[in-house]
Parts: structure tokens; C-alpha cells; sequence
């Protein structure tokens, strides 16, 4: 996912703003998540996520679930959501 922050002018602002979002959909949702683009940029960042699931269908949800939590931040918006799926 990239995202646009708001308002932040440091990058420990950025970090404030991110990391509620990487530590709650982990606990919320079981993914993996982490901040893996951008990273010394002030206004984008862009996450990886990854969910594993013996059925697509439950990983979906789970991803769209994700992407909601996501949206809900006021500080962020989201610019793309890209998705890749691997099957064993």
C-alpha cells in the first residue's frame, strides 16, 4: 500500500503516525506488516502486508479487512493497494 501522510515534518513525526498502523493490524488482523518503501521520505511511505491461508477466499477477507483498518486513519491517505497471491 502507498500512502500520503499529512502533516508531518520529521521523520520521527512519520514514525508516530505509522506505527499505530503496522502494530495494529498485526494484532488485530495476524498479518505481517512493515513499512518497506519510503522510508526516508516525509510525506509517503508505502507497507507491505502478507496474510497465509489455506483458503483464498478467508485470506481476501482478511486483506480487505486490513485495507479498511488502513482507511480509517485521518492522517493518511491511501494513494494504491496492490495485491499479489501465492499459491503452493
Amino acid at each position: 500500500m502507498n500512502l500520503r501522510l499529512r502533516d508531518v515534518h520529521s521523520l520521527k513525526e512519520k514514525r508516530s503516525v505509522i506505527r499505530p498502523i503496522l502494530e495494529g493490524a498485526h494484532r488485530r488482523f495476524g498479518v505481517s506488516v512493515a513499512e518497506v518503501g519510503h522510508q526516508d521520505s516525509l510525506r509517503q511511505a508505502t507497507l507491505g502486508l502478507a496474510a497465509v491461508s489455506g483458503d483464498h477466499g478467508h485470506a481476501a477477507e482478511v486483506m480487505d479487512r486490513v485495507e479498511r483498518f488502513v482507511w480509517s486513519f485521518p492522517e493518511i491517505e491511501v494513494l494504491s493497494a496492490e495485491r499479489n497471491w501465492m499459491e503452493a
